[in-house]
């Protein structure tokens, strides 16, 4: 191929090359190949890949996903718990699978399911004790994950498997994650403790989507959920048990993992700066007067979607993906090989200060009038053809959970917790540590304006 080879990245190793960068500051060297070039080669041990930094290159991976096609360690890893599912598949499986699925978000049934968010935030609030601390990382990904069980399976799953599947799928993440940094078989199929928790429950999720497949199936009734949908697929477009199985595990994950670590950097924010705080306060006793918020409310939420989409700007939870080149290509000019593995980084897209000024700042206000630079460089759910399938549902959760949440308590930070962001499978932090503190009663507020 004809063409420039793409310049290498800074601070590369002798040996490791940029593996250590990636491995011990990641966020930072990725801001630091922010602007350089379109195009960058990175080494990874003996290996060597491509890092698209530019708009025109990111956008091409994206919107060409014959030619960058997914792949690359990151998914080889992730087909161990979601097989052949949306977010690992190949470009021919993905397009038949997409359209099986789409009807599950639906935008009448989008609805349905906040209505069952909205209930699964009630519960948990309603355990809440004033000044006692929460671990909000823990309390936002349980909470994240009981709903993403109720969309997917509506009421038929009782509590006790609901509570299994709570319990399961943590272990799971784990365990891949680990997967994906010791990348030798024969450590994990060691007869350990923490190799058997796995594998239990691997089990269990197993046990319990296919018990009630076959329920569904039974049945024959569109439940609601998105499960029915997958189920009552028929003709030359049916799904298979296993097609069924991978498809539930990656809306589970997709559900839980995303949302939860995006709520839990909304609430350290919201705790951090106390005038955004005010403004988000001020709109949810203007709409929600007190109570819950519902899927009716969501137009009338502007300032609690701008922090939304400003929390997912500074820490996007997909921070690093991996596609792999089908064919010998050029990316922005630069050639590329056939099986060539190439990276893309929503966080370093995110942080480009041409396109975001200041970019370290948390500032919602970005949003009131975006440009169409800055609504481009925003892949906190991807874009082509692979965006996200739950872009619509994981926005509405959001949402509805903080509006939630900021019509009835504050959220303090414990003094002495210092939260920083950890870059592992996904984008998360450190511990966060809050106290619920209630808010004052409506009529106060009435009476003070």
């Amino acid at each position: 191929m004809i063409g420039a080879s793409a310049p290498e990245a800074p601070h590369g190793l002798p040996l490791a090359g940029h593996a250590m960068q990636l491995w011990r500051r990641p966020l930072a060297f990725l801001r630091e190949t922010t602007g350089q070039a379109e195009v960058m080669t990175l080494r990874l041990g003996r290996q060597r890949a491509f890092l698209a930094c530019g708009a025109a290159a990111v956008a091409q991976v994206l919107h060409e996903p014959r030619t960058f096609d997914k792949g690359g360690p990151l998914f080889a890893k992730a087909r161990l718990i979601v097989g052949d599912g949306l977010v690992s598949s190949d470009f021919n499986t993905h397009r038949r699978q997409r359209r099986l699925v789409q009807p599950a978000f639906a935008a009448q049934r989008i609805h349905g399911y906040a209505a069952l968010m909205s209930e699964q935030v009630e519960s948990e609030i309603a355990g809440w004790r004033p000044g006692r601390p929460l671990d909000v990382g823990h309390t936002m990904h349980t909470l994240a994950l009981r709903g993403a069980a109720r969309t997917m399976f509506g009421s038929q799953l009782d509590e006790r498997a609901v509570a299994e599947v709570v319990a399961a799928l943590p272990v799971i993440m784990r365990g891949v994650y680990q997967r994906m940094i010791v990348p030798v078989s024969w450590a994990h199929e060691l007869p350990l403790p923490v190799n058997r928790r796995f594998e239990r429950a691997r089990a269990t999720m197993h046990r319990i989507i296919e018990g009630t497949v076959e329920a569904y199936r039974n049945s024959g009734q569109d439940h609601g959920d998105v499960l029915s949908i997958l189920v009552q697929a028929h003709g030359d477009s049916a799904l298979g048990d296993e097609e069924i199985h991978d498809q539930v595990m990656t809306l589970l994950i997709g559900g839980t993992e995303p949302p939860g670590q995006a709520l839990t950097t909304i609430f350290h924010l919201l705790g951090s700066h106390p005038e955004v705080e005010r403004a988000v306060h001020t709109e949810v006793d203007d709409v929600l007067a007190g109570g819950p918020a519902q899927p009716a409310h969501l137009a009338a939420l502007p300032q609690t979607q701008r922090v939304a989409l400003e929390a997912l700007r500074l820490f996007p939870p997909a921070w690093l993906l991996t596609r792999v080149a089908t064919c010998d290509t050029k990316l922005a000019g630069h050639p590329v090989p056939r099986g060539a593995t190439v990276l893309f980084s929503p966080y370093q897209r995110h942080h480009d200060p041409d396109v975001f000024p200041d970019p370290l700042r948390f500032d919602p206000d970005r949003w009131r009038t975006p440009s169409p630079a800055a609504r481009a460089a925003l892949l906190p759910f991807g874009a082509g053809n692979r965006k996200c399938i739950g872009e619509e549902v994981a926005l509405t959760e959001l949402v509805l959970t903080v509006a939630s949440v900021a019509s009835r308590f504050q959220l303090r930070p414990v003094p002495g917790t210092v939260v920083r962001p950890v870059a592992r499978a996904s984008l998360g932090t450190t511990r966060v540590l809050m106290t619920p503190e209630p808010r004052p009663s409506l009529e106060t507020l009435v009476g003070e304006r």
